[in-house]
């Protein structure tokens, strides 16, 4: 009776062990890479003045991104995110290399930037609201009736 007893225990303490272990394992932080940088080996060989943006992309890859306004330049965006139990992720670094052109497309500057030369700029897609409201076709019917006239249905004007 007491070696069942003692094994019941054992078990038992076994049970609160392993699970005390998952649930520490489950709150460790666990982090992901996303995007290219280019390593400061590759970049030596982009010679300003020379290069151009074909040569560019062939030696060192193709960008994350480009410049909006005239193809100004190339921006390659790394970021590692830490991942913490259910909190948001966060960034923990990021590092842009930006290559600029000038007007005939030749290299004009390259430039590296990380967390540590400023604050933390989200990269985020701006989406313009389609200015619907949150309501049923049948309401959106009934609030157009007085929106328009005779005049409109019959083409009279």
């Amino acid at each position: 009776m007491f070696a069942k007893a003692f094994h019941y225990k054992s078990v038992l303490r076994g049970a609160v062990f392993a699970a005390a272990g998952l649930a520490l394992a489950a709150c460790s932080s666990v982090y992901r890479k996303h995007g290219y940088v280019p390593t400061p080996g590759q970049l030596a060989e982009v010679v300003p003045g020379i290069d151009t943006r074909d040569s560019v992309a062939e030696t060192i890859g193709v960008p994350t991104s480009t410049g909006v306004l005239n193809d100004s330049g190339y921006y390659y965006v790394a970021t590692r995110f830490r991942h913490y139990g259910a909190a948001a992720p966060e960034p923990v670094a990021r590092d842009l290399v930006a290559i600029s052109f000038d007007a005939q497309g030749v290299v004009e500057g390259i430039r590296r930037y990380s967390l540590e030369d400023g604050k933390v700029v989200p990269l985020e897609r701006r989406v313009t609201s389609s200015g619907v409201e949150d309501s049923t076709f049948l309401r959106q019917l009934l609030g157009n009736l007085g929106n328009f006239g005779p005049s409109q249905i019959l083409n009279t004007e």
